[in-house]
């Protein structure tokens, strides 16, 4: 049997990649193009909670990406209370196939890759539904996918105000820190969730609730906005779908299925069904469908995460990592 190695790539060699914003963005859409061309095969996130006392569950994404060559399963631990210990909420591998033959080709530190490709998926939606000229940008949580959401948001639309907001003062305070750092303008760090989201053009919420609990109040979404919810638990009180000019998901398989996510109260209350959303997010990435139509439209955008864009961004990784020589080989068969 021929020699086989497997690439490794570490949380060191990521960092060494910094990879640019529109390298992100471009990565990832072009992952949302493939599904919406068909040429992708997304199974939805299984879930694995090892105890209940831990706080905290694993999800197991899988999916192929036919133009890119690759299929890939990321395992991904999301765990409320590792801020006590020092550690991200979400720690991750990706694994990258050859889908002709099974062969483990990658392993990747996924961590990082799942607070990019989320920012990318809420700011890419927010390119095709969001309003025309946004101002306000208001946005609920602190952890490493909050950072990617302001971050490629402002990256696309350079914000007048960006309002910030989460449980914890220290969180939310070291939050508006570090973007107002990195973005060079202010950052309202706001000690409520109405002055984050009241009135705001683009309201997302993506916060670590231990337990679903309707605290995003639908008064406070204003005609013509975008508001994109996906807390695992969810925040939304059930009259908050009420008024909404266009529902759109990422994969509908995705909200076919498991038992978390902002909109799952609304699903089992029958308050939203499938029919009830305009479109999956691949089919206006490829223009089989428009995004928003009008200024007035309101738009609440719901992705619970896409195995693609994993494997996409995860391709465009391994791809710079291997111009600049820096991946790792393990040995994986020498018979």
């Amino acid at each position: 049997m021929a020699k086989m190695e497997i690439e490794y790539l570490g949380k060191p060699e990521i960092d060494k990649l910094a990879l640019t914003n529109d390298e992100i963005l471009s990565a990832v859409e072009q992952g949302l193009i493939a599904a919406g061309q068909g040429k992708t095969v997304i199974e939805p996130r299984m879930h694995l909670t090892p105890d209940p006392a831990f706080n905290g569950h694993f999800n197991v994404l899988r999916g192929y990406v036919e133009p890119l060559g690759y299929a890939g399963v990321k395992v991904v631990g999301d765990f409320v209370d590792n801020y006590k210990r020092g550690l991200p909420s979400e720690l991750a591998l990706l694994n990258l196939f050859c889908p002709r033959t099974g062969a483990p080709l990658a392993v990747i530190d996924a961590a990082g890759i799942t607070d990019m490709r989320t920012g990318a998926l809420t700011a890419l939606g927010a390119k095709w539904l969001g309003p025309k000229n946004p101002k306000i940008l208001g946005h609920l949580g602190a952890r490493g996918t909050s950072y990617w959401n302001v971050r490629l948001l402002d990256h696309l639309f350079d914000f007048d105000e960006i309002r910030v907001h989460s449980r914890r003062p220290e969180s939310r305070n070291a939050f508006g820190e570090k973007l107002s750092q990195d973005l060079g303008k202010k950052i309202i760090v706001t000690e409520d969730w109405e002055s984050c989201l009241s009135g705001a053009d683009i309201m997302i919420e993506a916060t670590r609730l231990n337990e679903p609990t309707p605290m995003f109040d639908r008064s406070w979404v204003k005609k013509g906005s975008f508001v994109v919810p996906y807390g695992t638990m969810s925040a939304l009180p059930l009259n908050f779908v009420d008024g909404f000019d266009k529902f759109v998901m990422d994969d509908l398989g995705q909200m076919r299925a498991g038992h978390l996510g902002a909109l799952r109260p609304h699903i089992d209350a029958g308050k939203i069904t499938e029919e009830s959303f305009y479109a999956e997010i691949g089919e206006i990435a490829c223009g089989a469908k428009p995004g928003r139509e009008s200024d007035d439209e309101t738009i609440l955008f719901w992705h619970r995460g896409m195995s693609t864009g994993d494997i996409a961004l995860g391709a465009k990784i391994l791809d710079k990592a291997r111009d600049m020589g820096i991946t790792q080989n393990l040995l994986y068969r020498d018979e």
